[in-house]
């Protein structure tokens, strides 16, 4: 068989396929919210998406008018298509992110508009862990992270301000450490060619035993206290040196110092904005459901931490209440910090309530539970 039949002969069976599977979704879906897979010929999930209304948003696949669209390439590829229904198009869209970060399928790009918008400031693991900006949280499901942030390069910008003033290292993830109190390792090089930083003194050298693995956790522990607005350590350090420059009639290294200050000033004005944002999500959230399949959801901190069928006796009410309490009631640090296999589900819910402000309305707030649960 030639190169142009057997071509031919592979896409008379891709049509074939495509053909049967719009069949199939004519007959069997109907117009309900719900996640669907498209799945290829070997078994790979090469797709996961959701749709308010599965019937239409399934359709849409095979009106495609150009082969190159997404979506023509998508039912080109699958050799199956699998669905489920949900209670909404929230029930939906929670169900859509859990998949996708349980297969990550190839031909999904998850939170592919928020990623454009938003930067976290990722915390290294290691014993020098250092900040990285970086645009979510990617396959890292063990790490910490800050935010969501807007605007990666003025982030990048401030935290290299406090890394200078704190002397921690920015050296890439795989730079070996050598730490003075790690003596049965071999020490490093008293000098480290081509680091800059280290050579002018604004980073600690723990590439080459120039501080201890306890002092530059320690200086670390400074940074992160102050992102937190637990102390002003480093304000304090820029604001001393701004203020003999000033003395010395040193005017421009008191202008340059006085710019630092204000980066970090801005960084810190983000944190506290955070974390009023993050606080704010939470309540508890009720959705009317297909068919009067109501959900309520209990969300602390911008992550579901309960979901239960929306109560409809005071029984079920009283159950509610109590296990609303039970989420609110204990302390948390208001931190910025969230897990990082929690961040998608954090900008996801940042998301749902911003591009529906109304749904709001829906919400009871934390304070209310501890008192429903003894009234």
């Amino acid at each position: 068989m030639t190169r142009k039949r057997k071509s031919r002969s592979a896409s008379a069976a891709i049509e074939a396929r495509v053909e049967s599977l719009q069949m199939q979704v004519k007959a069997e879906v109907r117009k309900r919210p719900g996640v669907y897979r498209m799945i290829s010929p070997e078994g790979e999930i090469l797709y996961v998406g959701k749709a308010k209304d599965l019937r239409t948003r399934l359709l849409g696949y095979f009106r495609a008018a150009f082969p190159a669209e997404k979506s023509a390439r998508i039912i080109r590829e699958a050799g199956e298509v699998q669905w489920d229904y949900h209670p909404s198009e929230f029930a939906a869209l929670i169900e859509e992110l859990r998949l996708i970060k349980k297969f990550r399928p190839r031909l999904n790009v998850m939170m592919k508009r928020d990623a454009r918008h938003f930067a976290f400031i990722r915390i290294t693991p290691g014993a020098a862990p250092k900040f990285m900006v970086v645009r979510g949280a990617g396959n890292d499901d063990h790490g910490t992270y800050f935010g969501p942030f807007h605007g990666a390069w003025q982030l990048e910008e401030a935290l290299r301000e406090l890394n200078d003033v704190l002397g921690l290292r920015d050296c890439r993830l795989d730079q070996p450490m050598h730490f003075s109190d790690q003596q049965e390792l071999p020490v490093g090089p008293t000098r480290t060619p081509g680091c800059i930083r280290f050579e002018i003194g604004k980073c600690l050298g723990p590439c080459v035993s120039g501080v201890s693995q306890r002092q530059y956790k320690a200086r670390f522990k400074v940074a992160r206290d102050f992102l937190e607005g637990r102390q002003d350590s480093p304000l304090n350090t820029l604001r001393e040196a701004m203020e003999e420059s000033s003395d010395r009639m040193e005017f421009e290294r008191a202008a340059q110092l006085r710019d630092k200050m204000q980066r970090l000033e801005s960084l810190r004005e983000q944190f506290d904005r955070l974390r009023f944002a993050v606080e704010s999500l939470s309540f508890v959230y009720t959705v009317p459901g297909h068919g009067g399949e109501d959900r309520s959801y209990v969300i602390r901190r911008g992550r579901i931490r309960a979901e239960l069928p929306a109560p409809q006796s005071v029984d079920e009410h009283s159950t509610l209440a109590s296990r609303a309490a039970e989420i609110f009631s204990p302390s948390e640090l208001k931190s910025t910090t969230v897990p990082a296999h929690e961040v998608d589900e954090l900008m996801l819910l940042s998301s749902w309530f911003r591009k529906f402000p109304a749904e709001l309305e829906r919400t009871v707030a934390a304070a209310e539970y501890p008192r429903m649960r003894t009234a």
